[in-house]
């Protein structure tokens, strides 16, 4: 039986939108899919709120190496290997998604915030043929219209010794992100051995890094098939970006767009859409069929 997880990196400010998460993975998913939610150590005993047996929420400490020291009063870290620059939440939150994932025994794991909600039922074998994990690719998508997206690419390409390329280069970044453990455990290995200094301090200190180019450009350019085998440039999650919030009338109006393929949808945190908006628009939705439980075919 394919074994799959669900891994979310949380915190304080995104509990509520993390609930609502949570009780989408519990309600959409098999009973043999588990959610691992990570948060700070000062957060757990509010998450611990939402841990079940199915539910499990778990410390950052799990997942860093002792030198990520949390500065107090802040949600920044310092990393005593390498103290300058500080660890920026952001990279935080991504160092933490590659180890969670790397230390997973699961044969796929999905990686999605707390601003993303299931909308339809999903299950292991739905990101998982003839044994490769499903493989989320855009090609030809980034060039010099998204001079921050050219940034991650160098920077992947940099930290697994590839040599430089010039755009256009495949999006291999989503809401909703299938990976194999396995891959992620070989690509960070790589990481280590081309800088000779452990990944999460060389990751941690990057200026502009994107975790999924990095597995991307591995994937497809450091393996290849079979591991980029199973390849689909469907995302299964119809994102909300913008960082305008929406009325009930608007959020109602993008859940209309959530297409057959779609599993979840995501309204960004960044948007500041209020928590009663996103519930109600959802409900709504739900109530009028217009979100039914399983995918079309």
């Amino acid at each position: 039986m394919t074994r799959l997880s669900v891994i979310t990196k949380s915190f304080a400010p995104d509990f509520e939108l993390c609930a609502g998460l949570s009780r989408s993975v519990l309600e959409y998913s098999p009973d043999s899919v588990h959610h691992h939610i990570i948060v700070p150590r000062r957060d757990l005993k509010q998450f611990g709120r939402l841990a079940g047996p199915r539910t499990h929420v778990r410390c950052e400490a799990e997942f860093l190496p002792r030198s990520f020291v949390p500065v107090p009063l802040g949600y920044l870290t310092v990393n005593l290997a390498r103290p300058l620059p500080p660890v920026r939440g952001w990279i935080l939150q991504q160092v933490l998604k590659l180890a969670a994932a790397a230390a997973s025994e699961d044969d796929v794991v999905l990686v999605v915030d707390s601003d993303v909600e299931f909308v339809r039922e999903f299950n292991p074998a739905a990101f998982v043929r003839g044994g490769v994990v499903r493989f989320y690719r855009k090609p030809d998508e980034i060039d010099d219209r998204l001079p921050r997206h050219a940034i991650w690419h160098r920077s992947a390409r940099a930290l697994l010794g590839l040599p430089a390329t010039e755009p256009p280069y495949a999006d291999y970044v989503s809401s909703l992100i299938a990976v194999d453990p396995v891959i992620v455990r070989r690509m960070l290995s790589q990481v280590t051995a081309i800088s000779d200094i452990p990944w999460p301090t060389m990751i941690a200190a990057q200026l502009q890094f994107s975790e999924w180019t990095l597995y991307g450009v591995f994937v497809d350019e450091a393996i290849g098939a079979p591991a980029n085998a199973f390849c689909s440039d469907d995302p299964l999650c119809l994102p909300y970006w913008d960082e305008t919030p929406l009325s009930l009338d608007n959020a109602a109006r993008f859940l209309r767009d959530v297409r057959p393929t779609d599993v979840a949808a995501m309204i960004s945190a960044k948007s500041r859409t209020p928590l009663a908006v996103r519930r109600a628009a959802f409900d709504e939705q739900r109530a009028a069929g217009r979100l039914p439980r399983t995918l079309a075919g």
